[in-house]
């Protein structure tokens, strides 16, 4: 060794020798290593100079602090005390269930419908997690410690996205004074959608081959259009009852599960089977149309008739006009 070089610690040859004792052993017992030299000559001919510095790269890390595993933290990190430990897992749980909900039902749209219950489970966890129960001082640091100690608290994220969501949706509409299930004019709506659904397919199925080959879907326009023209009036009431209860605040919609349900069915009933709903109003409608084109008519008889004919006024010439009055002054005279 040179002499201006200072000899490694006993510590930084010593752990990886204790860590690559497995790997030494055979080596020592068929007496293919070195024996007699030093420890860090022993593993020099066992390991590459990089493999030897990532070795004690690692030795270093194990022995920093004196401590091994999660012992070796500051004594003052930051944790959750079981209770509010478990708040914040029943959160994670209950925002999974919704968020797996909220996806399975986007197309065709069946949120308000189907997660609703989900929904008021998650509003409750949050609930729990931002009210201070008993107004315990642990209780605020809970809340505190969850809700706002870092940049980007994702409790408050999470909770205002299914908030956003939910209104964005309009379920509030489709739902009970209470929130607790679904509506009975939304529970009729949804029955007549799916009954409306199932006469499209039952005739469609009956004359598969006619009718789709040749596109000529007259028997679903025939038979469905009760059930049609049923499931258009529930939603025209619903909309009338919700413009009514809903003055103050223009632009409402229903929820979006009836709005949707709406456009699917017209969509197939008018661009798919080309189907229209006959005016029940045609007469009426033709009578005054005829009436209202023959008004001109009318009025331009009616003043030919009634108005005042002028007379015509001969106007004598003065010669005619002397000779008269001459004349009539002599039949006097006699």
């Amino acid at each position: 060794m040179d002499p201006g070089v200072t000899p490694p610690p006993r510590s930084s040859w010593l752990l990886p020798g204790l860590l690559l004792a497995p790997l030494l052993w055979p080596g020592l017992a068929l007496g293919t290593l070195a024996v007699d030299g030093s420890p860090r000559r022993v593993l020099d001919d066992l390991l590459s100079e990089q493999q030897w510095l990532d070795v004690e790269d690692l030795s270093l890390a194990l022995l920093r602090g004196g401590r091994l595993g999660p012992q070796s933290l500051p004594p003052d990190l930051p944790d959750l005390d079981p209770e509010c430990r478990d708040l914040l897992l029943d959160f994670a749980n209950s925002s999974a269930e919704l968020t797996g909900c909220l996806v399975r039902g986007a197309r065709p749209v069946r949120l308000c419908q189907t997660c609703y219950p989900l929904f008021q489970q998650v509003a409750s966890k949050m609930d729990n997690i931002s009210r201070a129960v008993g107004n315990t001082s642990e209780s605020h640091s809970c809340a505190r410690s969850l809700l706002m100690e870092d940049r980007m608290q994702i409790v408050v994220i999470l909770s205002e996205f299914f908030n956003s969501t939910w209104q964005k949706a309009n379920c509030a509409n489709c739902l009970t004074n209470k929130s607790e299930e679904l509506s009975i004019s939304t529970l009729n709506f949804l029955n007549q959608f799916n009954n409306t659904l199932t006469c499209f397919e039952n005739n469609l199925q009956e004359s598969m081959h006619s009718l789709l080959q040749l596109k000529n879907y007259s028997e679903v326009c025939k038979n469905c259009l009760n059930a049609y023209k049923t499931l258009s009036s529930m939603y025209s009431e619903m909309q009338k009852r919700n413009e009514h209860e809903n003055k103050a605040e223009p632009g409402t919609h229903l929820c979006i599960d009836v709005e949707d349900a709406m456009n699917i069915t017209r969509k197939l009933w008018s661009r798919t089977f080309n189907c229209s709903v006959p005016c029940s109003d045609t007469v009426p409608v033709i009578a005054v149309s005829v009436f209202i084109l023959f008004l001109p008519v009318v009025f331009y008889l009616s003043s030919f008739l009634h108005s005042e004919q002028k007379k015509r006024k001969l106007i004598l010439p003065k010669r005619l006009k002397s000779s008269t009055s001459f004349a009539n002054f002599q039949e006097n005279l006699n």
